[in-house]
Formats: C-alpha cells, sequence, structure tokens
C-alpha cells in the first residue's frame, strides 16, 4: 500500500486535546545500524552470504552459517557457554562499538528474536548492543500452531553466528515463558481471519522458553514483545509508556526503568465498542488509509494520556513510520530494531526479570 507523503500532517479528531509539538524521532541509545557493522566487518574479513531453509530469503551475515545443536532445556541462568562466544568473536573479526569506533565485538553474545504477525526478525547482539550479524527476517506462516513457529525460528537463525542466550519478544500475553495469549496465531490464515479453536487450545500454555531452548540448546528467555522493546529505549525516568504499532497494538509500561506487570490494553474498549487492536491496527489501518488512522492514533494516545499521566511515551513498531504530525512533547517514535535490541536487557536483573 502506498504511504501519504512524508510531512503531511494528519487533521486532528474534534476533542483531541494531545499538546502541539512535531514528532521526534528517538533511537535506541546503544542501537547501531547493520550498515555500520556490515562496512567494519567488509574492512577486515568480507562479507559472507548464508541462505536460510528453501522459503527463506538470502541474507547477508558477518559470520559463517551454523545451527545451534539441539539439547535438553537449559536453565536461564546457565553460564554463558565459552565455546560459543569464542566462534562468535571469530566470526566478526572487526566492528564498530557503541562509540564508532573500530574493535572486537563484547561478549556475552545474545540472539534476539522478535516475533510479529506478518515477519520473524533475528540477529545476534554483542553486550554493548551491537549487531555482529546482519538481522534475518522471513513471513509468518499460517496457519501457526506452535510446532510450526518453533520450526520457523530454528530455521531463521540458522545462518546466524553462535550465540550464548537467546532472547524473543511475542506478540501476547507471556508469563514465566509460557504464552496465555496468541491473539494472531490462532487464527487460520492470520490476524482479521477465523479463529482456530484446535490452535487456542494448542497456544494456551504453551512453554515457548523451553521448547526454543531444547532446539537451540542455549538457555532462553521469553517475553512479551512491547515489554521487550520498551527495555531498549526508557530513560528510566518516571512513568514511561511504550506502544507498538504493527499487525496489532502492544503496549508497557515502566516506572523508573522497572517494568511494570503487563496488561493487554490492546483488547480494552476504545472507540464505539472496538478495542485498540480494532481501531488502530494495521487490519484498520489499510481499510480506512493513513490520514483517517493517524486521527486515531492520536485519539489513542491522549486516551492513554489521560488514564496514566505517563511522563513520556514511546512509539515504536513496523507502522510507527506512518505516523505524521503533532503528537505532544512527551512523545518520541523510535527505531524498529528496538524489538531486536530489547532482547539484550531481559537479561539485565536489575532492569526487568521475567
Amino acid at each position: 500500500m502506498s504511504e501519504p507523503p512524508a510531512g503531511t500532517p494528519g487533521t486532528p479528531e474534534k476533542g483531541d486535546a494531545s499538546p502541539g509539538a512535531d514528532v521526534v524521532r528517538a533511537v535506541p541509545t546503544r542501537a547501531r545500524t547493520k550498515t555500520q557493522a556490515t562496512k567494519a566487518t567488509k574492512a577486515t574479513a568480507g562479507t559472507a552470504r548464508a541462505t536460510t531453509a528453501p522459503k527463506r530469503a538470502t541474507t547477508t551475515t558477518t559470520g559463517p552459517a551454523t545451527t545451534a545443536p539441539a539439547s535438553t532445556a537449559v536453565a536461564s541462568t546457565a553460564p554463558a557457554t565459552t565455546a560459543a562466544t569464542a566462534a562468535a568473536t571469530t566470526a566478526t573479526t572487526a566492528a564498530t562499538t557503541a562509540s564508532g569506533a573500530p574493535g572486537r565485538p563484547v561478549p556475552p553474545f545474545t540472539l534476539a528474536i522478535d516475533i510479529g504477525g506478518t515477519g520473524l526478525k533475528a540477529s545476534v547482539l554483542d553486550a554493548t548492543g551491537a549487531m555482529v550479524a546482519d538481522r534475518v527476517v522471513v513471513k509468518t506462516t499460517y496457519p501457526c500452531p506452535p510446532a510450526t513457529m518453533v520450526d520457523d525460528l530454528v530455521a531463521l537463525v540458522a545462518p546466524l553466528p553462535p550465540a550464548d542466550r537467546v532472547s524473543a519478544g511475542f506478540p501476547g500475553m507471556v508469563r514465566g515463558g509460557r504464552i496465555l495469549s496468541a491473539p494472531h496465531f490462532v487464527t487460520t490464515h492470520g490476524p482479521g481471519t477465523t479463529i482456530d479453536p484446535a490452535l487456542v487450545t494448542q497456544w494456551n500454555g504453551f512453554d515457548l522458553a523451553t521448547a526454543l531452548s531444547t532446539r537451540l540448546g542455549r538457555p532462553t528467555r521469553v517475553a512479551n514483545d512491547a515489554d521487550v522493546q520498551g527495555a531498549a529505549v526508557v530513560k528510566g525516568r518516571g512513568l514511561e509508556l511504550v506502544v507498538t504499532l504493527g499487525t496489532g497494538v502492544g503496549t508497557a509500561f515502566f516506572f523508573d526503568g522497572r517494568l511494570l506487570p503487563h496488561l493487554e490494553f490492546a483488547h480494552h474498549p476504545f472507540l464505539k465498542g472496538d478495542t485498540y487492536n480494532e481501531q488502530i491496527g494495521d487490519a484498520a489501518r489499510k481499510q480506512i488509509g493513513n490520514a483517517r488512522w493517524n486521527k486515531r492514533v492520536r485519539k489513542a494516545i491522549a486516551t492513554l494520556r489521560a488514564l496514566s499521566f505517563f511522563d513520556h511515551c514511546f512509539i515504536g513498531g513496523g507502522n510507527s513510520k506512518k505516523l505524521h504530525g503533532h503528537l505532544g512533547d512527551d512523545v518520541s517514535i523510535v527505531d524498529n530494531t528496538a524489538g531486536i535490541l530489547g532482547g539484550i536487557r531481559l537479561w539485565d536483573e536489575s532492569h526487568i526479570a521475567v
């Protein structure tokens, strides 16, 4: 679908009292573009090409195609694997550090996975948040029972360098690595299609963390995708709200940098009896167009502002780039790579524990 010209402001709906200020785009503190990492790698070692399973697109990586061995489930507190650390360090002989100076990547290495309703993404990050391999991406399969999801994720990450641990963001309610809700993946053909009761049963309580840990042979943590994205971008000052706009809508609240219990605002009534998902999800955007969708998003942010009195709101997700106009001095647009970069923070006990 074509997008409206950048910089074309939407017209606020009557009664929308959001403060007037231009959209501010913010990038996670330790985010680095894959272009930087790739250029630094080319300078010394060249760039290798790897291809995933037959349905996967060819991707550029900075290390050899390697598949993590299968093993029994590993506890999330297991120590970093020395072999994986050494292999990942060798795979990227020169990378750009957070300061922009050439240098070796810093262990431990985290395989960060971003699970979405329309696509699956992954990369390997060093301890500073630098990507040591280009991000790999593939479309989400439907219908998508848990076994299919796990198989697709294992195939997706096969070309990436080894990692010491795994983090995954999932678009639903997650508690203790178990899936409590999977609104996208219980449908027959993707969001907006018929719900399959058999898929609801399969996803209910599914231990995704253990399943991935078993297949990938690394300690694994899984959390809600908005929680993971928020962990990468919040500043740790007061009450901060993170909203993700993608296939659906995600939310996360942090207070002084600590993640608060997850609430699924996406399924709460918003306008005319419809939920946030139904009013500002991607299906609604495609149906009503970007201009009207922008108005709805501004109204949603105004509603969440009145409800929570947040100190700052960060908006991310694939559709955040389609926002235009005035959102408020207390609102920032964040880079979509935060969905992967937040994976490091799942292992930071002082910040977030899942």
